[in-house]
């Protein structure tokens, strides 16, 4: 099953708007694509985060290293929602290192914007069988 019921209480314009906004303050000279992404912590503190870019591509920052840099610096707890856009406003799904990376900080139930017309989708759905730090304990060489 794709998507979940959209959630009341979760404003997704209003994370939309956030994310639109951080685009606008992108550093993206390279491959001018700018993204910005919002989110709904689990403290109720709105964090947002925008893609940097580098001329040595490997260093780029993507918007959602921006957004969880900006949670952790706010102490705004867990990930609950993020909607990522890019510079059209449009809603964009985040790259496979960036689902990493919002698991880490959210987990397979954080909800991920699809758009007006879509509901949103857990990011489980985006990396099943995510490796997560439960997996160090078990996984160590013996």
């Amino acid at each position: 099953m794709r998507g979940v019921s959209a959630a009341p209480e979760i404003a997704w314009a209003q994370l939309r708007a956030l994310a639109v906004e951080a685009a606008t303050r992108s550093y993206a000279p390279y491959s001018h694509v700018s993204v910005g992404a919002g989110a709904l912590c689990s403290s109720g503190q709105l964090v947002s985060g925008s893609n940097i870019e580098n001329a040595s591509y490997g260093l780029t920052l993507c918007a959602e290293c921006s957004l969880v840099s900006d949670l952790v610096r706010c102490d705004g707890g867990r990930l609950v929602a993020v909607s990522i856009v890019a510079g059209d406003g449009l809603p964009i799904a985040p790259c496979g290192r960036c689902r990493q990376l919002l698991f880490e900080h959210g987990g397979n139930d954080l909800l991920l914007d699809a758009g007006d017309n879509d509901p949103p989708r857990r990011l489980g759905e985006l990396l099943p069988d995510a490796f997560g730090s439960n997996d160090l304990g078990t996984r160590r060489n013996r």
